[in-house]
């Protein structure tokens, strides 16, 4: 019983962040998280160094590029994201 119950809040949140994930503009990406240090890494290619990083210190995230392609989104203090925080940083990302 516990597995599927599992089972069930891992697709529950995969689907609550399909709608998300299809908009990257790679069309794939590369997701860790290391709970330890309560950090969500999203690569938009094949993980690679970054030659550059821009804070967006309101929001606890940090744009790493490659030159002027973007190619990863570092979260930090993943764990203490809301529901809430998604429509205002999916927002913010649509401008």
């Amino acid at each position: 019983m516990a597995k599927e119950t599992a089972t069930a809040k891992t697709i529950e949140d995969i689907s609550e962040a399909v709608p998300y994930l299809i908009h990257l503009p790679t069309g794939r990406a590369w997701i860790d998280y290391d709970q330890e240090a309560d950090v969500l890494y999203v690569s938009l290619n094949p993980p690679q160094q970054a030659t550059d990083t821009e804070l967006l210190e309101d929001q606890g995230i940090l744009l790493r590029y490659r030159g002027k392609e973007l190619v990863g989104v570092t979260v930090l203090e993943a764990s203490k994201r809301r529901k809430a925080d998604k429509k205002r940083a999916h927002g913010s990302l649509r401008r």
